[in-house]
C-alpha cells in the first residue's frame, strides 16, 4: 500500500474540473485508490464519492493506493494534485 497526504491550497477546493482530472488518472490504475477527507473514505474513481466530501481550501487529504501499480498511482496523482490544487 502506498499513501500520501496533501492540504489543498486552491481557493476553490477540489471542485468539477480537479476532481474529474482526479478520477480520470485514477481510473487508469488497477489499484484500488482512495480519497480520505474528515474521517471519511470514498473511491477516487467515483466522481460521485469525490464531489460529496465537499473539500476546501486548507483541508488535509489522504490517498491510498492498494494494488499491483500503488506507488505508480500515488506519483501520477501526486501529478495532479501539484499542479495548483495543493501541496
Amino acid at each position: 500500500m502506498a499513501e500520501k497526504t496533501f492540504t489543498i491550497t486552491a481557493d476553490t477546493g477540489i471542485h468539477a474540473r480537479p476532481a474529474t482530472q482526479l478520477v480520470n488518472k485514477a481510473g487508469q490504475f488497477e489499484s484500488e485508490i482512495t480519497l480520505e477527507y474528515n474521517g471519511k473514505s470514498v473511491n477516487l474513481k467515483s466522481i460521485m464519492g469525490v464531489m460529496s466530501l465537499g473539500v476546501g481550501q486548507g483541508a488535509d487529504v489522504i490517498i491510498k493506493a492498494e494494488g499491483p501499480d500503488a506507488d505508480e498511482a500515488i506519483k501520477e496523482l501526486d501529478g495532479i494534485m501539484q499542479e495548483g490544487l495543493a501541496k
